[in-house]
C-alpha cells in the first residue's frame, strides 16, 4: 500500500496540516519541523499524489489530444511534437483516436472532460462543433489540429489542403498525366474533401485531363489495397495513370497492390503521390512521392496556442495558423 500523508504525519510527530505545508508552503514552518517532515518522508519513501491534488483543485496538469487514427504514423509525429511542447510547461498529453467515428470521438471528450484536462487538441470527425463549444464553455480551452474553422470560433493550426491538392495534381499533369484516380474518404472528412477541391481545380485547367474519385471509408493501408486491386482489374483504356491518394497509408496500400497483382508498374504504368509524407513513404518498395505536412511543429504550435487560451480564459483572441504544404517527389512519380 502506497505511503500516505498520515503516514508522514504519525512518522514525524506533526499534524497532517503540517506536512501539507511542508510540501507546499516551507517558508512558513519552523526549519526544525521542516527537516523532521522530511526525514520522515525519506524514511517512508513517500510519494506525493500532484494529480490527486490537481483534481481537487478542479484542474489537471494534462491535455487530452483526440486524432483520427493512431495508427497514422503522422497523427504520432503530431502528438511527438504536442508531447514536446506541453513537457516544457510541466503538462502531459492524453492520447485517444477516434478512428474517424464521430460516436468514439464524443466518448474521448466525455472522458478528457471527466479527467478535468487543461485543455483539448482535436483533429474533429465533422464539421459540427457542439461539443466541443459546450466544453469551452465549460472552461476548457479547445484548439482544433489538422483542421481549420470557417467561421473562426476556435483556433486552430492547419494545413492548407486545397493547395496541397493543387501540388498533387499538377505535379502528376506536369509528369504527363491525364486520368488521375483521386483515393480517399470517408466522406465528408474536410481534410480529404479539400485536397480533392485542390486536384480538381488544377484538372479543370488542361483539356484533355480528367479525374475520378475512388471513394473509401477510412485513410487506412487496407483501403488503399482494396483499391489498388480494383484499378489493377480495370481494362488498359479506361483506367487511370495516375493516383493522387488523400493519404501516405492510402498511396502504401495502392502501391502493395500494384505490386502483387505484378500487371501494373509503378510509375511507368501508373504513377503514384500520397499526403503527409510520413518515414514510411520513403522507405516504400517504390518510394512514394507526397505532399509533405510538418506534422511535428503543427503538434507543437497547437499546445503553444492552448496554453495562451489556457492563460487568457474567455479573453482569448482566436488565432488560425496555416502551415503550407511542399511537394516531396521520389520514383512512384519521377518515372
Amino acid at each position: 500500500m502506497a505511503t500516505s500523508i498520515r503516514d508522514v504525519a504519525r512518522e514525524a510527530g506533526v499534524s497532517v496540516g503540517t506536512v501539507s505545508n511542508v510540501l507546499n508552503r516551507p517558508g512558513i514552518v519552523a526549519p526544525a519541523t521542516v527537516a523532521r517532515v522530511t526525514e520522515a518522508i525519506e524514511a517512508l519513501g513517500f510519494v506525493r499524489n500532484d494529480a490527486a491534488r490537481q483534481l481537487r483543485a478542479g484542474r489537471s496538469r494534462s491535455f487530452g489530444l483526440v486524432v483520427l487514427d493512431t495508427r497514422n504514423p503522422f497523427f504520432m509525429d503530431v502528438a511527438h511534437g504536442a508531447q514536446g511542447r506541453a513537457l516544457d510547461d510541466g503538462y502531459t498529453v492524453l492520447m485517444g483516436g477516434s478512428d474517424e467515428s464521430s460516436e468514439r470521438e464524443q466518448s474521448l471528450l466525455d472522458m478528457f472532460e471527466e479527467h478535468r484536462v487543461a485543455g483539448v487538441l482535436i483533429s474533429p470527425v465533422r464539421t459540427e462543433l457542439t461539443q466541443l463549444h459546450r466544453l469551452r464553455d465549460a472552461g476548457i480551452p479547445v484548439v482544433l489540429v489538422d483542421r481549420g474553422t470557417s467561421d473562426r470560433s476556435f483556433s486552430s493550426v492547419s494545413v492548407d489542403d486545397v493547395e496541397g491538392g493543387r501540388i498533387a495534381a499538377r505535379h502528376l499533369i506536369e509528369a504527363g498525366r491525364r486520368r488521375i484516380a483521386f483515393v480517399g474518404g470517408p466522406e465528408g472528412l474536410e481534410q480529404v474533401d479539400d485536397r480533392l477541391a485542390g486536384a480538381r481545380s488544377i484538372v479543370e485547367q488542361h483539356a484533355g485531363a480528367s479525374i475520378e474519385l475512388f471513394p473509401t471509408e477510412a485513410l487506412s493501408v487496407l483501403e488503399g489495397r482494396r483499391i489498388g486491386g480494383l484499378l489493377a482489374q480495370m481494362e488498359a483504356d479506361r483506367r487511370p495513370d495516375a493516383v493522387f491518394a488523400a493519404n501516405d497509408m492510402l498511396a502504401m496500400g495502392v502501391l502493395q497492390a500494384l505490386v502483387m497483382t505484378g500487371s501494373l508498374r509503378v510509375p511507368e504504368d501508373v504513377a503514384l503521390i500520397g499526403y503527409d509524407d510520413i518515414d514510411f513513404a520513403s522507405a516504400a518498395v517504390v518510394p512514394i512521392s507526397s505532399v509533405r505536412q510538418p506534422a511535428v511543429e503543427i503538434g507543437a504550435t497547437a499546445v503553444d496556442l492552448l496554453l495562451k487560451e489556457a492563460e487568457a480564459g474567455s479573453t482569448a483572441e482566436r488565432e488560425q495558423i496555416v502551415f503550407q504544404p511542399r511537394l516531396v517527389v521520389r520514383s512512384s512519380t519521377a518515372g
